[in-house]
Protein backbone atom coordinates (compact mmCIF):
# COMPACT_ATOMS: atom_id res chain seq x y z
CA UNK A 1 0.00 0.00 0.00
CA UNK A 2 2.91 2.50 -0.35
CA UNK A 3 1.21 4.30 -3.25
CA UNK A 4 -2.10 4.57 -1.40
CA UNK A 5 -0.38 6.12 1.61
CA UNK A 6 0.55 9.15 -0.48
CA UNK A 7 -3.03 9.84 -1.54
CA UNK A 8 -5.79 11.90 0.00
CA UNK A 9 -7.44 9.83 2.79
CA UNK A 10 -10.75 9.58 0.93
CA UNK A 11 -9.06 8.55 -2.33
CA UNK A 12 -7.26 5.77 -0.46
CA UNK A 13 -10.64 4.12 -0.08
CA UNK A 14 -12.42 5.31 -3.22
CA UNK A 15 -9.81 4.22 -5.78
CA UNK A 16 -9.34 0.65 -4.50
CA UNK A 17 -13.13 0.28 -4.34
CA UNK A 18 -13.47 1.33 -7.97
CA UNK A 19 -10.67 -1.06 -8.93
CA UNK A 20 -12.51 -3.82 -7.07
CA UNK A 21 -15.63 -3.16 -9.16
CA UNK A 22 -13.77 -3.75 -12.42
CA UNK A 23 -12.02 -6.80 -10.99
CA UNK A 24 -15.32 -8.41 -9.97
CA UNK A 25 -16.88 -7.72 -13.34
CA UNK A 26 -13.85 -9.21 -15.07
CA UNK A 27 -14.19 -12.32 -12.91
CA UNK A 28 -17.85 -12.61 -13.90
CA UNK A 29 -17.14 -11.92 -17.57
CA UNK A 30 -14.63 -14.74 -18.10
CA UNK A 31 -16.94 -17.75 -17.52
CA UNK A 32 -19.87 -15.91 -19.13
CA UNK A 33 -17.86 -15.38 -22.32
CA UNK A 34 -16.53 -18.94 -22.33
CA UNK A 35 -19.99 -20.50 -21.97
CA UNK A 36 -21.79 -17.77 -23.92
CA UNK A 37 -24.36 -17.23 -21.20
CA UNK A 38 -25.97 -14.02 -20.00
CA UNK A 39 -27.70 -15.63 -17.03
CA UNK A 40 -25.34 -14.16 -14.46
CA UNK A 41 -24.88 -10.72 -16.03
CA UNK A 42 -27.46 -8.82 -13.99
CA UNK A 43 -26.86 -10.91 -10.89
CA UNK A 44 -23.13 -10.16 -11.00
CA UNK A 45 -23.96 -6.47 -11.28
CA UNK A 46 -26.08 -6.55 -8.13
CA UNK A 47 -23.49 -8.55 -6.22
CA UNK A 48 -20.86 -6.01 -7.27
CA UNK A 49 -23.04 -3.18 -5.97
CA UNK A 50 -23.36 -4.96 -2.63
CA UNK A 51 -19.65 -5.75 -2.46
CA UNK A 52 -18.36 -2.28 -3.34
CA UNK A 53 -20.76 -0.65 -0.87
CA UNK A 54 -19.52 -2.91 1.92
CA UNK A 55 -15.89 -2.44 0.89
CA UNK A 56 -16.16 1.34 0.87
CA UNK A 57 -17.38 1.19 4.48
CA UNK A 58 -14.75 -1.18 5.82
CA UNK A 59 -11.68 -0.57 3.66
CA UNK A 60 -10.27 2.17 5.97
CA UNK A 61 -10.42 -0.28 8.88
CA UNK A 62 -8.84 -3.01 6.75
CA UNK A 63 -6.02 -0.66 5.75
CA UNK A 64 -5.43 0.40 9.36
CA UNK A 65 -5.31 -3.23 10.51
CA UNK A 66 -2.91 -4.17 7.70
CA UNK A 67 -0.55 -1.27 8.47
CA UNK A 68 -0.61 -2.08 12.18
CA UNK A 69 0.20 -5.73 11.50
CA UNK A 70 3.06 -4.75 9.17
CA UNK A 71 4.55 -2.45 11.82
CA UNK A 72 4.11 -4.96 14.63
CA UNK A 73 1.60 -2.73 16.42
CA UNK A 74 -1.65 -3.79 18.16
CA UNK A 75 -4.27 -4.49 15.52
CA UNK A 76 -7.35 -2.25 15.80
CA UNK A 77 -10.75 -3.90 16.16
CA UNK A 78 -13.22 -3.82 13.30
CA UNK A 79 -15.59 -0.86 13.59
CA UNK A 80 -19.09 -1.37 14.97
CA UNK A 81 -22.11 0.02 13.13
CA UNK A 82 -22.27 2.82 15.67
CA UNK A 83 -18.82 3.98 14.52
CA UNK A 84 -20.21 4.96 11.12
CA UNK A 85 -22.15 8.14 10.42
CA UNK A 86 -25.95 7.66 10.11
CA UNK A 87 -25.77 9.05 6.57
CA UNK A 88 -23.28 6.35 5.59
CA UNK A 89 -25.49 3.62 7.03
CA UNK A 90 -28.63 5.01 5.38
CA UNK A 91 -27.04 5.26 1.93
CA UNK A 92 -25.40 1.84 2.22
CA UNK A 93 -28.59 0.20 3.47
CA UNK A 94 -30.72 1.71 0.71
CA UNK A 95 -28.22 0.68 -1.97
CA UNK A 96 -28.06 -2.87 -0.59
CA UNK A 97 -31.87 -3.11 -0.55
CA UNK A 98 -32.14 -1.86 -4.13
CA UNK A 99 -29.36 -4.15 -5.42
CA UNK A 100 -30.75 -7.24 -3.69
CA UNK A 101 -34.27 -6.59 -4.98
CA UNK A 102 -33.34 -5.77 -8.56
CA UNK A 103 -30.71 -8.50 -8.83
CA UNK A 104 -33.04 -11.24 -7.59
CA UNK A 105 -35.86 -9.95 -9.82
CA UNK A 106 -33.74 -9.91 -12.99
CA UNK A 107 -32.07 -13.23 -12.20
CA UNK A 108 -35.45 -14.88 -11.64
CA UNK A 109 -36.69 -13.41 -14.91
CA UNK A 110 -33.78 -14.68 -16.99
CA UNK A 111 -34.09 -18.13 -15.40
CA UNK A 112 -37.81 -18.18 -16.11
CA UNK A 113 -37.46 -16.92 -19.70
CA UNK A 114 -34.33 -18.95 -20.40
CA UNK A 115 -32.52 -16.02 -22.01
CA UNK A 116 -32.28 -12.25 -22.29
CA UNK A 117 -32.98 -10.92 -25.77
CA UNK A 118 -30.52 -8.05 -25.23
CA UNK A 119 -27.67 -10.56 -25.47
CA UNK A 120 -28.83 -12.78 -28.35
CA UNK A 121 -26.10 -11.42 -30.63
CA UNK A 122 -23.68 -9.94 -28.11
CA UNK A 123 -22.95 -13.15 -26.22
CA UNK A 124 -21.72 -14.85 -29.39
CA UNK A 125 -19.00 -12.25 -29.85
CA UNK A 126 -16.36 -12.38 -27.07
CA UNK A 127 -15.25 -8.79 -27.63
CA UNK A 128 -18.77 -7.39 -27.57
CA UNK A 129 -19.66 -9.45 -24.51
CA UNK A 130 -16.53 -8.27 -22.70
CA UNK A 131 -17.44 -4.67 -23.53
CA UNK A 132 -20.87 -5.27 -22.00
CA UNK A 133 -19.27 -6.29 -18.68
CA UNK A 134 -16.89 -3.31 -18.85
CA UNK A 135 -19.90 -1.06 -19.45
CA UNK A 136 -21.64 -2.58 -16.45
CA UNK A 137 -18.58 -1.90 -14.28
CA UNK A 138 -18.60 1.72 -15.46
CA UNK A 139 -22.34 1.96 -14.76
CA UNK A 140 -21.85 0.63 -11.23
CA UNK A 141 -18.98 3.05 -10.62
CA UNK A 142 -20.81 6.17 -11.76
CA UNK A 143 -24.16 5.34 -10.18
CA UNK A 144 -22.74 4.32 -6.81
CA UNK A 145 -20.13 7.10 -6.72
CA UNK A 146 -22.04 9.28 -4.20
CA UNK A 147 -22.41 6.34 -1.83
CA UNK A 148 -18.80 5.18 -2.15
CA UNK A 149 -17.50 8.74 -1.77
CA UNK A 150 -19.61 9.33 1.33
CA UNK A 151 -18.42 6.07 2.86
CA UNK A 152 -14.82 7.02 2.06
CA UNK A 153 -14.97 10.11 4.26
CA UNK A 154 -14.24 9.87 8.00
CA UNK A 155 -17.51 9.90 9.92
CA UNK A 156 -16.25 12.82 12.01
CA UNK A 157 -16.22 15.25 9.06
CA UNK A 158 -19.78 14.51 7.93
CA UNK A 159 -22.41 17.03 9.08
CA UNK A 160 -25.42 15.84 11.11
CA UNK A 161 -28.56 14.71 9.33
CA UNK A 162 -30.81 17.58 8.26
CA UNK A 163 -34.09 18.28 6.47
CA UNK A 164 -32.70 17.61 3.00
CA UNK A 165 -31.62 14.12 4.10
CA UNK A 166 -35.23 13.29 4.90
CA UNK A 167 -36.34 14.81 1.61
CA UNK A 168 -33.84 12.57 -0.16
CA UNK A 169 -35.08 9.55 1.78
CA UNK A 170 -38.66 10.36 0.77
CA UNK A 171 -37.63 10.59 -2.88
CA UNK A 172 -35.71 7.32 -2.63
CA UNK A 173 -38.59 5.41 -1.06
CA UNK A 174 -41.07 6.87 -3.58
CA UNK A 175 -38.86 5.87 -6.51
CA UNK A 176 -38.21 2.42 -5.10
CA UNK A 177 -41.90 1.71 -4.53
CA UNK A 178 -42.72 2.97 -8.03
CA UNK A 179 -40.11 0.71 -9.59
CA UNK A 180 -41.13 -2.35 -7.56
CA UNK A 181 -44.85 -1.83 -8.23
CA UNK A 182 -44.28 -1.33 -11.97
CA UNK A 183 -42.10 -4.45 -12.22
CA UNK A 184 -44.66 -6.52 -10.33
CA UNK A 185 -47.53 -5.30 -12.47
CA UNK A 186 -45.65 -6.21 -15.62
CA UNK A 187 -44.57 -9.61 -14.25
CA UNK A 188 -48.16 -10.38 -13.25
CA UNK A 189 -49.46 -9.25 -16.65
CA UNK A 190 -46.89 -11.45 -18.42
CA UNK A 191 -47.75 -14.47 -16.27
CA UNK A 192 -51.46 -14.02 -16.94
CA UNK A 193 -50.81 -13.74 -20.67
CA UNK A 194 -48.83 -16.98 -20.65
CA UNK A 195 -51.69 -18.60 -18.74
CA UNK A 196 -54.04 -17.27 -21.46
CA UNK A 197 -56.03 -15.21 -18.94
CA UNK A 198 -56.00 -12.27 -21.34
CA UNK A 199 -55.09 -11.58 -24.96
CA UNK A 200 -53.66 -8.06 -24.65
CA UNK A 201 -50.59 -7.41 -26.78
CA UNK A 202 -49.02 -4.84 -24.48
CA UNK A 203 -49.46 -3.57 -20.93
CA UNK A 204 -51.24 -0.23 -20.71
CA UNK A 205 -53.08 -0.41 -17.39
CA UNK A 206 -52.19 0.50 -13.80
CA UNK A 207 -48.95 2.45 -13.56
CA UNK A 208 -48.37 1.75 -17.24
CA UNK A 209 -51.36 3.98 -18.00
CA UNK A 210 -49.55 6.85 -16.25
CA UNK A 211 -46.17 6.32 -17.90
CA UNK A 212 -44.87 4.15 -20.73
CA UNK A 213 -41.84 3.36 -18.57
CA UNK A 214 -42.77 3.78 -14.88
CA UNK A 215 -40.06 1.37 -13.74
CA UNK A 216 -37.35 3.54 -15.29
CA UNK A 217 -38.92 6.68 -13.81
CA UNK A 218 -38.80 5.03 -10.39
CA UNK A 219 -35.18 4.02 -10.92
CA UNK A 220 -34.16 7.59 -11.74
CA UNK A 221 -36.14 9.00 -8.81
CA UNK A 222 -34.48 6.79 -6.24
CA UNK A 223 -30.99 7.77 -7.43
CA UNK A 224 -32.03 11.42 -7.23
CA UNK A 225 -32.93 10.66 -3.62
CA UNK A 226 -29.52 9.12 -2.96
CA UNK A 227 -27.83 12.16 -4.51
CA UNK A 228 -29.81 14.49 -2.26
CA UNK A 229 -28.82 12.50 0.83
CA UNK A 230 -25.17 12.24 -0.19
CA UNK A 231 -24.69 15.79 -1.45
CA UNK A 232 -27.39 18.29 -0.64
CA UNK A 233 -27.83 16.70 2.78
CA UNK A 234 -24.40 18.03 3.58
CA UNK A 235 -22.43 14.79 3.36
CA UNK A 236 -20.14 15.27 0.38
CA UNK A 237 -20.68 19.02 0.23
CA UNK A 238 -19.88 19.58 3.88
CA UNK A 239 -17.29 16.83 4.28
CA UNK A 240 -15.29 17.54 1.16
CA UNK A 241 -15.72 21.27 1.50
CA UNK A 242 -14.19 21.05 4.95
CA UNK A 243 -11.11 18.94 4.25
CA UNK A 244 -10.97 17.19 0.90
CA UNK A 245 -10.65 17.73 -2.84
CA UNK A 246 -10.54 21.53 -2.67
CA UNK A 247 -14.16 22.44 -2.16
CA UNK A 248 -17.83 21.63 -1.91
CA UNK A 249 -18.32 22.00 -5.69
CA UNK A 250 -16.67 18.65 -6.31
CA UNK A 251 -18.95 17.13 -3.67
CA UNK A 252 -21.96 18.41 -5.59
CA UNK A 253 -20.62 17.05 -8.88
CA UNK A 254 -19.91 13.64 -7.36
CA UNK A 255 -23.49 13.58 -6.09
CA UNK A 256 -25.32 14.57 -9.26
CA UNK A 257 -23.33 12.29 -11.59
CA UNK A 258 -25.39 9.31 -10.40
CA UNK A 259 -28.94 10.48 -11.27
CA UNK A 260 -27.81 12.39 -14.37
CA UNK A 261 -26.00 9.33 -15.74
CA UNK A 262 -28.97 7.09 -14.85
CA UNK A 263 -31.45 9.38 -16.59
CA UNK A 264 -29.34 9.76 -19.73
CA UNK A 265 -28.60 6.04 -19.88
CA UNK A 266 -32.27 5.07 -19.55
CA UNK A 267 -33.66 7.73 -21.89
CA UNK A 268 -30.92 8.01 -24.51
CA UNK A 269 -29.01 4.71 -24.67
CA UNK A 270 -30.76 1.64 -23.25
CA UNK A 271 -34.08 1.29 -21.48
CA UNK A 272 -36.54 3.61 -23.21
CA UNK A 273 -35.00 3.67 -26.74
CA UNK A 274 -34.68 -0.12 -26.94
CA UNK A 275 -38.17 -0.74 -25.55
CA UNK A 276 -39.81 1.88 -27.76
CA UNK A 277 -38.10 0.50 -30.85
CA UNK A 278 -39.16 -3.05 -30.03
CA UNK A 279 -42.79 -2.14 -29.39
CA UNK A 280 -43.02 0.21 -32.35
CA UNK A 281 -41.86 -2.64 -34.56
CA UNK A 282 -44.45 -5.02 -33.11
CA UNK A 283 -47.46 -2.79 -32.65
CA UNK A 284 -46.83 0.39 -34.65
CA UNK A 285 -49.89 1.45 -36.62
CA UNK A 286 -52.37 -0.29 -34.34
CA UNK A 287 -55.07 2.09 -33.13
CA UNK A 288 -54.93 1.12 -29.45
CA UNK A 289 -51.14 1.25 -29.31
CA UNK A 290 -50.90 4.60 -31.08
CA UNK A 291 -53.54 6.04 -28.71
CA UNK A 292 -51.57 4.81 -25.69
CA UNK A 293 -48.39 6.38 -27.02
CA UNK A 294 -50.17 9.62 -27.81
CA UNK A 295 -51.87 9.96 -24.42
CA UNK A 296 -49.25 8.49 -22.06
CA UNK A 297 -46.00 10.28 -21.08
CA UNK A 298 -42.89 8.41 -22.14
CA UNK A 299 -41.13 8.71 -18.78
CA UNK A 300 -42.34 10.74 -15.79
CA UNK A 301 -45.83 9.55 -14.74
CA UNK A 302 -48.88 11.63 -15.56
CA UNK A 303 -50.35 12.47 -12.14
CA UNK A 304 -53.25 14.65 -13.22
Amino acid sequence: MPLLSTLNPALRTLLPTIGFIYALQTAAAIPSIIFQTERFYDLSGSLTYLSCTLLSLYFPAYRARSLAAADGLPIPVWPALTDFHPRQLILSGLTALWAARLGSFLFDRVLRDGSDSRFDKIKKNPTSFAIAFFAQATWITLVSLPIMATNSLPAAVLPPLCTSDYLGLTLWVSGFLLEVAADRQKASWTADKRAKKHSEDFLHAGLWALSRHPNYAGETTLWIGSAVIAGLGGGLVGGMGAKFYGGAAVGVMMSVVSPVFTYLLLTRVSGVPLSEKKYDKRFGGRKEYEAWKRNTPVFWPKLF
